[in-house]
């Protein structure tokens, strides 16, 4: 990755810990979290291997979003984005040292204990969109009738 917007979109992505993973499963499309890093210009994902997603998504074209949508407005930053990663996925297995960089492991997913499967996706299309907005304009109030 080497385009100015690659590289933003890296940067953003290292701003929050978690994602989403789109792709489809039986022909139906599914939407996960994942938590993730980047290594060498390739997204890896981990995610809780007990529902299988990471089967569905090995070998196939995936999209990888993330957003600071929620972080931004409970901190009152006016200034929002969303990056979106697309390409082939394929199961991994990292080393300890990558394995440490994903932080510590959830306990339970769904009530069942977490057991980690990792996605690696090849980024081949980006998009970086974000949300500007004007200080010295203020923005309708939403009410409640």
């Amino acid at each position: 990755m080497s385009t100015e917007e690659e590289l933003q979109a890296i940067d953003l992505l290292g701003r929050v810990p978690y994602g989403r993973l789109a792709t489809s499963m039986r022909a139906l499309p599914f939407l996960t979290v994942a938590r993730h890093i980047v290594i060498d210009g390739r997204v890896v994902l981990r995610m809780h291997s007990g529902l299988g997603y990471h089967d569905a998504c090995n070998g196939t074209v995936v999209a990888y979003g993330a957003d600071n949508f929620n972080a931004a407005t409970s901190a009152g930053s006016r200034d929002l984005w969303s990056v979106q990663f697309t390409g082939p996925a394929e199961t991994v297995e990292p080393t300890p040292a990558q394995r440490e960089l994903f932080g510590p492991v959830p306990v339970e997913v769904n009530g069942e204990p977490f057991t980690p499967a990792f996605l690696r996706l090849d980024p081949h299309f980006v998009s970086v969109h974000t949300l500007d907005f004007n200080a010295t304009r203020h923005s309708p109030q939403h009410s409640v009738i």
